[in-house]
């Protein structure tokens, strides 16, 4: 099997040696990653400049940086090692749970394989001051690896940890409750403004939901998918064309 990993927060960040040393039981590693961080980058794609794809010592892994966003990372790996079997895109630092599932970029490193018609898997993991502690998390990630690599019926989940020893693992679905965007203006050491944009929930987690699982101490795994179509909304609309 040929496992490429992804992420958002750079190359040099210790999530994703983690995730590529625990993914290294399951088949053959090959690690593509942004040269920089590129958290919250969301699905964007480089357009307007040439890609870069170096190669970058990362312990015994074949390793490369791009100057580009998660989602270029996996075209170009995609592009330059054929038949990649699955694509695994974290560790990050920082869950990504609810609404942040939109702007992502680790979830859109995992998304840009299914486009490509590959599993994509994202993983992230808790942090505040501190990085999460990736060798305790270890044995809770390749129970997650063990379960979602040897099973073909997912093509794209969605999976965070909790902050403690998880109790379990619950399958969910994503929470959709409100966030507040908040800009925090400021200035830096020059006197010259800037902003901070940042988010908090405003409203309880649903129970069942990711966001939920992960306050319950609980590893969740949310599938995904690619069609957003609101298939009430469309249902009611009719399959009769309107005439203008």
């Amino acid at each position: 099997m040929r496992i490429l990993v992804t992420n958002d927060d750079g190359i040099y960040s210790p999530g994703i040696a983690a995730l590529a040393k625990a993914a290294e039981r399951f088949g053959e590693v090959r690690i593509v990653a942004p040269d920089v961080e590129m958290s919250s980058a969301g699905h964007s794609i480089t357009s307007s400049r040439p890609l870069r794809y170096k190669r970058t010592p990362i312990g015994d892994f074949k390793a490369y940086r791009v100057n580009g966003t998660p989602a270029d990372c996996v075209a170009l790996g995609a592009h330059n090692w054929e038949k990649i079997d699955i694509v695994l895109s974290g560790i990050n630092i920082g869950t990504n749970l609810g609404n942040a599932i939109w702007h992502s970029g680790t979830v859109a490193g995992a998304r840009q394989a299914v486009l490509f018609g590959l599993r994509g898997i994202a993983f992230s993991a808790p942090a505040t001051q501190q990085e999460p502690e990736f060798e305790y998390l270890r044995p809770a990630l390749e129970e997650a690896l063990d379960l979602l690599i040897r099973s073909g019926d997912f093509e794209l989940v969605n999976v965070n940890f909790p902050k403690e020893l998880p109790r379990g693992i619950r399958w969910t679905r994503q929470s959709v409750r409100h966030y507040d965007g908040e800009v925090v203006p400021g200035t830096d050491p020059m006197g010259r403004p800037h902003f901070w944009f940042v988010v908090k929930p405003l409203e309880p987690a649903e129970e069942d939901t990711d966001r939920w699982a992960v306050e319950q101490g609980y590893i969740s795994m949310t599938p995904l998918r690619l069609d957003l179509t609101n298939e009430r909304q469309f249902a009611g609309t009719g399959v009769a064309a309107h005439q203008l």
